[in-house]
Parts: C-alpha cells; structure tokens; sequence
C-alpha cells in the first residue's frame, strides 16, 4: 500500500479552496493551490518555530532547511525558559497568512498543542506527524501547509525524514479538493447522513 505513495505527482490544478472567493487571486494565500511545477530542489520560506521543550530540535532542523536550500524564518525560542506553546503557533499562522513563508514546522513537546494553536487559523491546515507516510499524506491528501511535531516523541533523523517528505509531496487535487474546502470554512459543514 505504502508504495503507491512514492509515486505522488509533484503538481496540482490551480483550485481556490474557499467558496466565497470566486478565483485564486482573490483569496488569501495559503488557501489557494498553484498550477506550476515543483521540483523538489525548488527552495520554500519556510517559518519554524518552537517553545521551550523542542528548541534544540527546532535548531537543527534549520541548519538542515539552509543546507538544503530553504529560506528560513526562525520565530523562536532559542532557550530553556518557559514559554507558551500557543504564542508561536500563531506567530507560525501569522507567517503564513501574510504570505512570508510557504510552508511552517511547529515544535513543541509533544507536537499536539502547538498543531491546535496553528490550526485555530482558518488559513492554516497544520497536520501532526510523527513519519514520513504521514507527512506525505499530510500534503497529498490534506494540502498541509504545516506541520507539526513533538520533540519528545521522535528524533532529528524521523523529523528530517518527515520534512523532506512534508517539502516534496504536492497535493493531489482531485477528489480531495472537495474536502480540502470544507477544512477551510470558517462554519462546520456537513453532507447530509
């Protein structure tokens, strides 16, 4: 099963997620999905940042993103003081709605507190992954825009896996882009049971 994901095209249409706006230069960015190639080589801006319990994670994987080739936008923190992992979560969402960076990382323990924080944002779709299937299906199936991770679940090798499939994998469109949308309503929207 997994291998079929090794196959994940690395483009998609130009879809407009949200309904009420009629075209993709009229919605914010982050909710909208580009019809031009990526190569994987292509760099992003990325924003990444940590509270207190993963801000050595967070270090390393941004020497990783500039040695790739990724521009970085480092939100914090640098230290062991305590800190509230909701206040860089929304600096993350702040980052990508304006349009400075493409893509986020958000750190924080356990990953899970931090990913509600960013998600709070109806621009951002911030997936909590902890491999490299999830992070593919993240962007695949999801079109994440972020994702999150928790310092203290998983390692620098996984967290790298996991970004270099988070920063590679195009969204797949087609019948995801239909639920896409409904993630990026600011109103709970159902199908009929």
């Amino acid at each position: 099963m997994s291998a079929r994901f090794d196959q994940l095209p690395r483009a998609g249409p130009t879809v407009c997620l949200a309904r009420r706006w009629r075209s993709a230069a009229l919605a914010p960015k982050g909710l909208c999905i580009s019809d031009s190639p990526r190569e994987a080589a292509l760099p992003y801006r990325v924003a990444i940042a940590a509270d207190h319990a993963a801000w050595r994670l967070k270090a390393e994987l941004v020497g990783w993103l500039e040695d790739a080739g990724h521009e970085v936008i480092d939100l914090g923190t640098a230290s062991d003081d305590s800190v509230d992992y909701p206040d860089y979560g929304y600096h993350i969402a702040e980052a990508i709605t304006a349009g400075e960076a493409e893509r986020g990382v958000a750190l924080c323990g356990s990953g899970i507190g931090i990913s509600i924080a960013v998600n709070r944002h109806p621009a951002c779709r911030c997936a909590l992954v902890s491999d490299n299937l999830g992070a593919r299906l993240a962007r695949a199936h999801n079109d994440a825009n972020v994702i999150a991770m928790g310092a203290r679940l998983i390692g620098i090798e996984t967290a790298k896996d996991c970004l270099a499939a988070f920063l590679t994998t195009e969204f797949l469109g087609e019948r995801h882009i239909r639920r896409v949308e409904k993630l990026s309503h600011p109103h709970f929207e159902k199908e009929p049971l």
